[in-house]
């Protein structure tokens, strides 16, 4: 079945509209607080489409979600009470108490981690807030992590270039396939 090679042609579509860069910039800001869908999504694409601008793409997200994590901050400063049902409805609750332990443990590291890796990053703001960690570090880690992960996915694109995306959109629908599998053994395990 190739469902994923449409979705990839769509998003390849979406990535060259005129008012993408404000698509990406609000889905930066609302993944790192509240949203769970990652910019990465849009980022590659966008950055395979216009090589040129994958930079300023990169700087556009990273700074978005920079932003983004300090609403997050500020929720869990002053808004816990309201979401901590949420934290539990969505089987974050487990996520944030773990994401507790790594701040008790490494502070500024573990934003760094966060912003870098593919762990939901919305739940180390919220927590950096909850903490009341330092908010200067909060805002460095975040900038150098977020930055560090946001500028790799656009060197990987330019670096890729036309021969990537030719390669994706013939396996894309493998990988789509094979991803879906995993996520399915992964609940099938967590479970």
């Amino acid at each position: 079945m190739r469902l994923f090679s449409s979705l990839y042609a769509r998003a390849m579509q979406w990535s060259r509209h005129p008012h993408a860069p404000r698509y990406l910039v609000g889905l930066s800001f609302a993944e790192s607080s509240f949203f769970p869908i990652p910019p990465d999504v849009m980022l590659a694409p966008m950055s395979l489409a216009t090589p040129k601008r994958a930079w300023y793409f990169a700087g556009l997200t990273t700074l978005a979600s920079v932003v983004g994590g300090m609403l997050g901050y500020l929720i869990g400063l002053f808004a816990f009470d309201l979401i901590e049902p949420w934290l539990l409805d969505w089987n974050y609750w487990e996520d944030y108490l773990d994401t507790k332990a790594w701040f008790s443990r490494w502070g500024f590291w573990a934003v760094f981690i966060a912003g870098f890796s593919p762990i939901p990053y919305k739940i180390f703001t919220i927590t950096a807030g909850v903490i009341s960690m330092a908010f200067a570090p909060f805002v460095v880690a975040s900038a150098i992590g977020r930055g560090a992960r946001f500028f790799l996915v656009a060197a990987l694109m330019v670096w890729g270039g036309e021969r990537m995306e030719r390669a994706l959109h013939c396996y894309v629908d493998r990988l789509g396939w094979l991803l879906v599998i995993a996520f399915l053994l992964l609940i099938i395990f967590l479970k």
